[in-house]
């Protein structure tokens, strides 16, 4: 168990790395501190939210208890169709890259927890880009906003490995 904490711990190092180089990318936590999980309020989470192409969203989860998968269309996601996803991850702490404009649909890999509500769609608006065409660039501020996001992040990551490691 220790050395799958040792893995997970510097997988989760390894994001908060990534997370410090792009300053400009807003990284969204699903779920905030309860993360993707059932008893986490995900529509709520949702409100106000701004998705832009270059964003990242992060689902951290326990590996053994959950699973993400991203689902093709609307049909799926309100169904819980869950017989042909895009994608399926398993690893406890997944990114996906909003690479495109567009709505992306996300489901629990569990049909019980779907139906329970443990769902995300997410409408992704265009990037920031200013009048010229040349891309925005971000505020002072948004740097230390993103060392402050992966900071939190981290936390996340190391409370559900101690979580598995001491149950």
């Amino acid at each position: 168990m220790a050395a799958s904490f040792g893995g997970s711990f510097a997988a989760a190092a390894a994001v908060v790395a990534m997370l410090l180089t792009s300053a400009q990318a807003v990284q969204h936590i699903v779920g905030d501190d309860h993360g993707w999980d059932v008893s986490s309020d995900v529509a709520a989470w949702t409100i106000d939210r701004i998705f832009r192409v270059g964003d990242n969203i992060w689902f951290a989860y326990s590996a053994a208890e959950e699973s993400l998968m991203e689902l093709q269309n609307k049909e799926e996601y309100e169904s819980c169709d869950l017989s042909n996803p895009i994608r399926m991850s398993v690893n406890g702490l997944d990114r996906v890259s909003l690479d495109g404009e567009g709505t992306r649909y996300f489901s629990s890999g569990k049909l019980e927890n779907c139906r329970k509500g443990l769902k995300l769609h997410v409408d992704v608006m265009p990037g920031e880009v200013m009048s010229d065409g040349v891309a925005a660039s971000a505020p002072d501020s948004s740097a230390s906003s993103i060392h402050l996001k992966a900071t939190y992040l981290l936390w996340i990551a190391i409370a559900i490995n101690l979580a598995r490691v001491w149950p």
